[in-house]
């Protein structure tokens, strides 16, 4: 079942330019989510209520709310792009890598 999930959410993981982050952004509902980490294992986490695997993730520093410095930087930047999941009420979002284009 958590398989099937991860699949479901990693078919819907796309890129966002930052500008298009902004409304999420307003509501307070971007988390950044270090590139080290799977982003669509973050989401079945965040889905399934996986308190563990959040809290750990959280306490390492790994998954954070954007900085207002970190959101001023990509403001200056509209265009940067992120790899982005919606797993409702949250946006999770990634950079992307600077050679950012991802072979399939």
């Amino acid at each position: 079942m958590t398989q099937d999930l991860k699949q479901e959410l990693k078919s819907m993981i796309g890129p966002a330019a930052w500008h298009n982050l902004l409304p999420h952004a307003a509501r307070d509902s971007i988390v950044l989510v270090n590139p080290g980490l799977d982003l669509a294992e973050v989401g079945v986490a965040v889905a399934t209520d996986n308190v563990t695997s959040v809290q750990r993730w959280i306490s390492e520093a790994l998954i954070t709310k954007p900085t207002v410095a970190q959101m001023e930087d990509w403001e200056r930047d509209r265009s940067r792009q992120f790899q982005t999941l919606i797993v409702q009420p949250y946006v999770l979002i990634q950079h992307l890598p600077d050679a950012a284009t991802a072979a399939e």
